[in-house]
């Protein structure tokens, strides 16, 4: 596996020189100034959890609007991006709750950043690219910014996949219908690599677009979360497609699974998955509504840990509306219910089988670019 790791590194740090200086025009293809873009996204809700938990943090395992009877900032975000047909770099910046859930397990200066990194082309067509850094993770359809999602929470599927990764980005784009690429970062969700593990993760992402009205996405992750001591291997695919079905219809199908290791050196391995659909109808420009259908089973507690007999078994439906007065402002209101298996959210008293939210937000993202 070092003799794996050490060609893939001598890979990154010889094709920049051997792609882009031997072109005789390179140098003048590197001038010329870049677009730079601020942009931010602020986005408030307010979230009422008809079990009425004792605790404002509603679930252990949601990390987005993840508070009962409050009014807060799910998520503050400003942004950088520099843009040239031949490097490229953000940096952005965030807070709220999504942060605070979220990004618990990263040290505390390593928290609010969302984006920090550079990118650079490898060849004369720019469409080989390189990127490094801290960056929005290859898997899933759905963001951390909230206007950029067709349902006002995020799926089980979402939000118990990774939202971003830290390490470095190898992608080609040899037309307009295809897009493939490789990854070796610091671990699953991770900025700082855990204490104790040496071996870096892998990703692959494969993403193919037949017309303007569909996406196919090929996402991987082969790695490990834990020290060397207790290394258990995890091989995870991530396969959703997105369809334009007509002007006013759109449609989400996805499917994730993972496996993982028993115990480290273990033949046997235990598995999770979870399938999910959505479907948004646009009634206008300003008004849309989208239903969600989603399942998540890890029964054996790899990614949701769960004390309970059945472990997580977890069915949900959602129905969103949205209005968006002006095309920066989008105002959502939803109401989500879940149903397990077991007994797992916990209400006054004690634990319930049923989860039923109303929740509401207001998001405003603004962009503007200088040349």
């Amino acid at each position: 596996m070092k003799n794996v790791v050490y060609t893939l590194l001598a890979v990154v740090l010889i094709l920049p020189y051997s792609r882009v200086f031997s072109q005789s025009d390179s140098l003048h293809s590197w001038k010329g100034e870049p677009a730079v873009t601020l942009s931010s996204n602020i986005d408030v809700f307010y979230v009422y959890d008809f079990n009425k938990p004792s605790s404002k943090s509603r679930q252990t395992f949601l990390y987005s609007y993840n508070r009962h009877n409050e009014f807060n900032l799910n998520q503050g975000m400003i942004k950088l991006n520099v843009a040239h047909a031949k490097y490229r770099g953000n940096f952005a910046l965030h807070a709220g709750t999504y942060v605070q859930d979220n990004y618990a397990a990263e040290p505390r200066l390593l928290q609010n950043i969302f984006e920090a990194n550079i990118g650079l082309a490898l060849n004369k067509k720019s469409n080989l690219w390189l990127d490094a850094g801290i960056f929005s993770s290859h898997i899933g359809f759905e963001s951390a910014i909230a206007s950029d999602n067709l349902t006002l929470t995020r799926s089980l599927l979402a939000e118990n996949s990774p939202y971003f990764l830290a390490g470095a980005k190898l992608s080609y784009l040899p037309n307009e219908k295809w897009e493939v690429a490789a990854l070796v970062v610091n671990g699953w969700q991770r900025i700082q690599r855990v204490e104790g593990n040496s071996l870096p993760s892998f990703g692959t992402q494969i993403v193919y677009k037949p017309s303007s009205n569909v996406k196919l996405n090929w996402s991987t992750f082969i790695g490990t979360d834990n020290p060397d001591s207790t290394r258990c291997m995890r091989y995870f695919s991530n396969l959703y497609g997105q369809f334009q079905a007509s002007e006013k219809v759109q449609l989400i199908a996805g499917f994730d699974m993972g496996i993982q290791q028993s115990f480290k050196g273990s033949a046997a391995y235990q598995y999770w998955m979870s399938p999910v659909l959505i479907a948004q109808f646009a009634f206008n420009e300003r008004w849309k509504t989208a239903l969600r259908a989603e399942y998540y089973q890890d029964k054996t507690g790899i990614i949701i840990p769960q004390t309970s007999l059945n472990g997580f078994q977890t069915t949900g439906l959602s129905l969103n509306v949205d209005y968006a007065p002006i095309a920066l402002l989008l105002c959502r209101i939803e109401g989500r219910w879940m149903h397990s298996k077991d007994e797992i959210f916990a209400n006054k008293a004690s634990f319930s089988r049923n989860n039923f939210i109303l929740g509401a937000s207001i998001a405003l993202k603004f962009s503007k670019t200088f040349h």
